[in-house]
C-alpha cells in the first residue's frame, strides 16, 4: 500500500500541473477566439477551410493590438485617442470608470509604468505576523497632507493563492523592509502559498 500511495503522489505531481497548464491555455484560447465574432461570418475560418481550428482568435487579437498600438503611436493616432479620452471622460458615469481603469493599465501596461517596484516583508494583519507586500508608490493628494510624521510607502498586499485580491494600505518606510528578491519570485512565493521557495536576487 505504501508503494502505491507513493506511486499515486508521483503520478498527481506529474499530471497535476499539466492538467492545469492545459486547461488555463484551453480558457485562454477560447475566450480570444470570441474575437472572431466580430468577423462576418463567410470570413470565419471555419468557414474558409471547412473544420474549426482553434487559436485564429489568438492571431486576430495579436493583429488587432498590432494595428491599434501602430496607429496609436504616430500623430495622428495620439490625436484621436486624446480626443477619444476627451469625449468619454464627459460622460458622467462612465467617466469614473474609465479613468481609474485607464490609470491602472497605463501604469501595468506603459513602458516605463513598474505597478509593483519592489517586494517588502511588513507586519500584517497585526504586530509580530508577517507578509509579503508590493510597494506601488507613496501616497499622493489629500492623503499626503494628514501623512507627515515620517516617509510614508503605498503597498498592495495580496491574498493566497489568488493574489489578485487583496489590501492597499499606506504604511512607513522605516517599517518595511525590502526584500532581495525580485517581484516576480515574491508572487512566486505568495502564490505557492509558501512551497515554492524564491531564489534572491544579486
Amino acid at each position: 500500500m505504501a508503494a502505491l500511495r507513493k506511486w499515486l503522489l508521483a503520478g498527481l505531481l506529474v499530471i497535476v500541473p499539466v492538467a492545469i497548464t492545459v486547461a488555463v491555455l484551453k480558457w485562454i484560447i477560447d475566450t480570444l477566439d470570441q474575437t472572431l465574432l466580430i468577423l462576418p461570418h463567410a470570413w470565419h475560418p471555419d468557414q474558409l477551410i471547412g473544420y474549426h481550428v482553434p487559436g485564429f482568435g489568438v492571431l486576430l487579437t495579436l493583429g488587432i493590438l498590432l494595428v491599434v498600438g501602430g496607429v496609436a503611436r504616430n500623430f495622428v493616432g495620439r490625436k484621436l485617442v486624446r480626443l477619444g479620452d476627451a469625449i468619454v471622460t464627459r460622460i458622467p458615469v462612465v467617466r469614473s470608470i474609465y479613468s481609474s481603469v485607464k490609470q491602472v493599465s497605463d501604469t501595468l501596461f506603459s513602458e516605463g509604468g513598474n505597478a509593483f517596484r519592489t517586494a517588502v516583508l511588513i507586519q500584517w494583519p497585526r504586530a509580530d505576523v508577517w507578509t509579503i507586500g508590493f510597494v506601488t508608490g507613496a501616497p499622493g493628494g489629500d492623503v499626503a497632507n494628514y501623512l507627515r510624521e515620517g516617509e510614508f510607502v503605498s503597498v498592495y498586499v495580496p491574498t493566497t493563492p489568488n493574489p489578485t485580491g487583496g489590501y492597499f494600505v499606506m504604511l512607513r518606510k522605516a517599517d518595511c523592509i525590502e526584500l532581495r528578491m525580485s517581484v516576480d519570485e515574491a508572487l512566486k512565493y505568495v502564490v505557492s502559498m509558501g512551497v515554492v521557495s524564491p531564489r534572491i536576487s544579486n
